[in-house]
């Protein structure tokens, strides 16, 4: 699969580079920090305050950094829970006392407050916590030694809340996208256990009456041994013969049958492995719909091109963008066939990709040739990208029509 560029919304960091490069996203923000570190630049202090103010900033700045660290380590929420309701005080206090010691160019500390008040608190709880971490930097900025006029308030607070109250909605996202993989998860489990369900009904109903014959029939070729009617013997063996030569041709084409892919399940599964590897997807919702006319073989055909060639797009492509076309057509003989086409944005075709003999490409030619079907493959259009297109024919003509049928899925 194609390698992230980074990680994903609600998804912790993977490795070590990706845990880098959202700190860093993350602490970009510091930047606001420039106001109290001025200040003591400046000299307006005395030593004692100058040296408070540093160790105020450090202080703060090691609890700012431990909550966004914590947020992207792995573990239950709950057991981070009371160290980050600690950090968020110790940033609360610090803020008000380092406004009230050094002045009103430290009231920018709330807005980094009430930003991790948006983050740490639960749901039900953190836009009210924005909103009294907005309310007390007001308090503060007009009763602090050097309070902060109001023209001068106002864009600071509204910055602090603005900024608290887009990180409560940053996090309700989080958790909407993570139950939405749970939920994917489940489906998947649940989709699994019914198909195993499925095959153990299935194997049920095509062995259970062979074997209860088989027994019968065993039973009846001992009495018939110890009565010594050896031809009434041999008979029943012949059928015993017959009837498990039977059951083993019935349980071959059953396990065929599940092997043979689907093509709505291969349709999904592309859909999956496209997102993880970060390829833009555009769905029509009936491209997975029933095709009149599609038997089983093409419809296995059809569903190891979609897998193979979205194979190829997510691991050599090293595309954005990824389409995919289901259609049916109208013959020059008068018959329809289904088309699909899988094209790429990427290198496969700068890089000169054809079928050649031994790839993957070549037994899929071979799987639709078996299905009465065809196979291209080669550059997409002004030679960009890689582009697969797999045809087979449907039993029946469908109503006549000059147009495709079926819509069309970009992934």
């Amino acid at each position: 699969m194609a390698e992230s560029h980074g990680p994903r919304i609600g998804q912790p960091p993977e490795n070590r580079r990706q845990m880098l490069v959202k700190l860093c996203w993350m602490l970009m923000w510091l930047i606001y920090l420039a106001y109290p570190v001025s200040d003591l630049l400046a000299g307006s202090h005395g030593v004692p305050a100058r040296i408070l103010g540093w160790v105020l900033l450090a202080l703060f700045l090691g609890c700012y950094v431990s909550l966004v660290v914590r947020r992207q380590l792995p573990g239950q929420p709950g057991r981070r829970w009371p160290a980050s309701l600690v950090a968020l005080g110790g940033m609360f206090v610090m803020a008000a006392v380092s406004s009230y010691t050094l002045g009103g160019n430290w009231l920018a500390l709330f807005t980094y407050t009430a930003v991790s008040a948006g983050i740490v608190l639960p749901p039900r709880w953190a836009l009210a916590g924005v909103a009294g971490t907005t309310a007390a930097l007001v308090v503060v900025g007009l009763t602090c030694p050097d309070p902060v006029t109001g023209g001068s308030l106002a864009p600071i607070a509204l910055s602090a809340f603005l900024g608290g109250a887009a990180m409560t909605g940053i996090q309700r996202l989080v958790r909407t996208m993570e139950e939405l993989r749970e939920a994917r998860q489940a489906v998947a489990a649940l989709a699994a256990s019914d198909e195993r369900l499925r095959m153990a009904r299935d194997l049920h109903d095509l062995l259970g009456h062979s074997l209860s014959l088989i027994t019968l029939k065993s039973e009846l070729t001992a009495r018939f041994l110890d009565q010594e009617r050896y031809p009434e013997a041999r008979a029943q063996v012949k059928d015993i013969e017959k009837v498990s030569r039977q059951s083993l041709v019935d349980v071959r084409e059953a396990i065929g049958g599940y092997r043979r892919p689907k093509l709505a399940v291969e349709i999904a599964a592309a859909r999956t492995a496209l997102h993880a590897a970060d390829i833009a997807v555009e769905s029509d919702p009936g491209l997975a719909e029933p095709h009149p006319g599609l038997g089983p073989d093409q419809e296995g055909a059809l569903g190891w091109a979609l897998r193979e060639a979205v194979t190829n797009v997510v691991r050599h492509s090293g595309a954005e963008n990824c389409t995919v076309r289901l259609a049916e057509y109208p013959e020059p003989d008068g018959s329809r066939s289904l088309r699909l086409e899988v094209a790429d944005d990427g290198v496969g075709g700068r890089r000169g990709s054809h079928v050649r003999p031994g790839n993957g490409l070549t037994g899929l030619a071979e799987r639709l040739t078996l299905a009465d079907g065809s196979l291209e493959a080669g550059p997409g259009p002004r030679g960009r990208g890689f582009s697969v297109r797999a045809a087979v024919p449907l039993r029946a003509a469908m109503a006549p029509a000059d147009e495709p049928v079926a819509g069309t899925v970009q992934q």
